[in-house]
């Protein structure tokens, strides 16, 4: 079921977003040459305290999942996907680094990801992660009142595919609210014109996930939780929470530079 936020809701889940934007902000600063995801994940972990803010990450199981995630921040670096766990991994010049990020206000939930290189980048890098700049932005785009799921869905992957990149199979956006993961599912590739109306108070969490390599293919690590590629490719993760309304989709993880 999906549940309609009313404009207060939608106001209170842009102050969740904005401590994730915060949050993101510090931890990508924070990221250099020599710098380890424990550190990143202790910067984010400040920022939500400072907040008042809890992680709807910590301790999260899901299904699949062999242990609760134990961290507030998700951390992949180069061939990881998503869901990397932050450990005493010391970052390196030309590493390719996702961050996903989540917050709890006031019984609120926003969730954000991005991707950016540490030291020198390298231009392949750079044109993926631009690229998938692009697919959420496209995806955004889509997200407004008489819409569906499909348009957002065919908006981003076109960008991706017509870039000649892989899509994570079988992952893709959700709603979101009072929860983290809500209904509907928003996939990253599919028809214009299918899937659920979008409804004026609709909030998603719009986020895809680019494979370098231009295969579709994962695997899980042993860990349980990273996600890889399958051919080894280096991969990017862009996610921004939006709530849909009739003056137009409303970022509310939106950083400020």
């Amino acid at each position: 079921m999906v549940e309609l936020k009313t404009d207060t809701s939608i106001d209170a889940m842009h102050e969740a977003g904005q401590v994730v934007a915060s949050a993101l902000t510090a931890a990508r600063k924070a990221a250099g040459v020599g710098v380890s995801l424990l550190e990143l994940d202790e910067v984010a972990r400040d920022v939500l305290s400072a907040a008042g803010a809890t992680s709807p990450f910590l301790g999260y199981r899901p299904t699949f999942a062999p242990t609760p995630f134990p961290a507030v921040i998700c951390a992949s670096v180069n061939d990881a996907i998503v869901h990397g766990i932050p450990d005493g991994y010391r970052l390196r010049d030309g590493d390719l680094v996702s961050l996903d990020c989540g917050a709890e206000l006031g019984g609120w939930v926003g969730d954000s990801a991005i991707s950016f290189t540490v030291g020198t980048p390298r231009p392949a890098d750079v044109r993926l992660i631009e690229t998938t700049e692009r697919a959420l932005a496209a995806g955004i785009g889509a997200a407004v009142v008489g819409n569906r799921i499909g348009d957002i869905a065919h908006a981003i992957g076109t960008v991706c595919r017509e870039a000649g990149y892989g899509i994570m199979d079988g992952f893709g956006g959700h709603g979101i609210g009072r929860r983290m993961h809500e209904d509907p599912s928003v996939p990253n590739e599919g028809r214009p014109g299918r899937g659920m109306p979008l409804r004026h108070g609709m909030a998603l969490a719009i986020e895809p996930m680019l494979l370098a390599g231009g295969g579709d293919e994962w695997y899980a690590d042993r860990d349980g939780w990273t996600l890889r590629t399958h051919d080894g490719s280096r991969a990017a993760h862009a996610e921004h929470t939006v709530a849909i309304t009739g003056a137009g989709p409303r970022v509310l993880t939106a950083r400020v530079p």
